[in-house]
């Protein structure tokens, strides 16, 4: 009999450890080796039937001997689910999504392997969670055209690579890959080792036949996408949803991607028939009032490559105790340094005031653009006064007071006047050469500044 290897593995980061320690010394995880026995076909395997992690002989030439082909695109039948993708889905690509339980993973995933399927275009659906029955009642419920998909309960790996093989689908979907298992290590499904090696299956398969993988990811309490980082990094495209499940709207956010922009944002509605792009996600951003309201400052904000319109609210309140700094959709870090600058820079001070910044619509925005909106949304709660609601705001502060550029200025102007903005305050930088019609652009250069002007709009 072979000799059976104990190994202590780190469930954070898959590394293999001769003896356990309170610490992963790679990682610095504490108290996450756990004990895992190999046998001999395990450290031991055979070799893959396909060459190299990509699919391809692992030959040495130059560069510039490459011969470059434009990758073909796939229509999912949602726009907005291929403006995120970058333009659409790449044959052979690998793309892993993630979000809270019901959030609209699987929803928005069978939508697009039903209109794939319908479009001629093989797919394949494969559910390790639920049943068959259960998939074919979602989609019954979402009214959605099933004559053409196919789908297979399976949870091991070599067995859906098979049947890959055999089908050659267009695009499979694999829900999730938290409960797939390969046969060449002998531990629990979910785990580091099993999910790595999973997900090394399937990429090396994909990249060899061509067929697109859509993985489903499980997420921890703190939002990060469950099994080891290096997950992330084998993949070509991490998608995150973004919002609460009980919200009306969901946004799917692009992390990573080899083929499209980084960052760029999707947004979605949730209706009783799945998930329906929103064409204009301005508006719903937007909170229109009878009258204007202290507090409140339109911000142009940019992700990935569109501008988009979002609302900041501020309450600047006295503090019954300690004072309290509060951010939702922003960085409460960064909320504290602005703070800081407003205070030392712009003569305003909050010191003995709470202070809550929030960024209508459940948006989470990660840019440096949006330190002058929330700055004068501060001072116009404090003061008690509105500015006007055709007001729009942007730039970046830094912690000498000065109004340093954005990128893309001129798109955010743009997508400023074209909801009829009649205001604008930016940074000097971006300040356009020609005059605008139909908008007052107001260029700063300093925080103070910036306050000046905003305040002399005060109505």
């Amino acid at each position: 009999m072979s000799k059976v290897k104990t190994v202590y593995r780190c469930q954070q980061c898959g590394t293999d450890h001769s003896k356990w320690a309170g610490q992963c010394t790679d990682c610095g995880e504490w108290n996450s080796l756990l004990e895992v026995r190999l046998d001999h076909a395990t450290t031991h395997r055979a070799k893959p039937k396909i060459n190299g992690y990509a699919g391809q002989i692992s030959d040495i030439t130059t560069l510039n001997q490459i011969s470059i082909s434009h990758e073909s695109r796939l229509n999912t039948g949602i726009d907005e689910f291929d403006r995120v993708l970058g333009g659409g889905l790449v044959t052979g690509s690998v793309v892993l999504i993630g979000g809270d339980p019901g959030i609209g993973k699987s929803t928005i995933l069978l939508q697009t392997a039903t209109y794939m399927a319908s479009q001629q275009q093989a797919a394949l659906y494969v559910t390790g969670e639920e049943s068959l029955s259960q998939v074919a009642l979602r989609a019954q419920r979402l009214e959605l055209n099933t004559a053409h998909l196919k789908v297979m309960a399976e949870t091991c790996v070599e067995r859906i690579c098979e049947a890959l093989a055999q089908q050659r689908p267009a695009v499979a979907i694999l829900d999730s890959i938290q409960t797939l298992y390969t046969e060449t290590i002998q531990s629990a499904p979910g785990g580091v080792s099993q999910i790595r090696e999973s997900a090394a299956l399937l990429t090396r398969f994909a990249k060899h036949s061509g067929t697109a993988l859509f993985l489903v990811g499980h997420v921890t309490k703190e939002g990060a996408l469950a099994g080891p980082r290096v997950l992330e990094h084998m993949v070509d495209c991490v998608l995150y949803f973004e919002g609460q499940s009980d919200s009306r709207y969901r946004m799917i956010r692009a992390v990573k991607n080899r083929f499209g922009a980084v960052n760029e944002l999707g947004v979605f509605g949730m209706t009783d028939r799945g998930l329906k792009e929103v064409s204009n996600p301005s508006a719903i951003f937007l909170s229109r009032y009878d009258e204007p309201i202290a507090g409140s400052v339109v911000m142009v904000s940019r992700e990935g490559t569109r501008p988009l319109l979002v609302e900041v609210q501020a309450l600047v309140d006295d503090a019954h105790g300690q004072a309290r700094r509060v951010s939702l959709g922003l960085d409460q870090n960064r909320l504290n340094m602005l703070l800081a600058v407003m205070h030392r820079h712009g003569g305003i001070q909050t010191t003995g005031q709470d202070v809550y910044v929030n960024i209508v619509g459940g948006l989470k925005i990660t840019e440096t653009g949006s330190d002058l909106a929330v700055l004068l949304a501060c001072a116009s709660s404090l003061r008690g006064k509105a500015f006007p609601q055709q007001l729009a705001v942007f730039g970046e502060v830094g912690l000498s007071g000065e109004i340093r550029p954005v990128p893309n200025g001129q798109e955010r102007l743009k997508e400023a006047v074209k909801h009829g903005f009649e205001y604008i305050i930016l940074p000097r930088a971006n300040a356009p050469q020609k005059t605008m019609k139909g908008i007052k652009v107001i260029a700063v250069a300093r925080l103070h500044e910036a306050l000046a002007e905003a305040l002399q709009l005060e109505q």
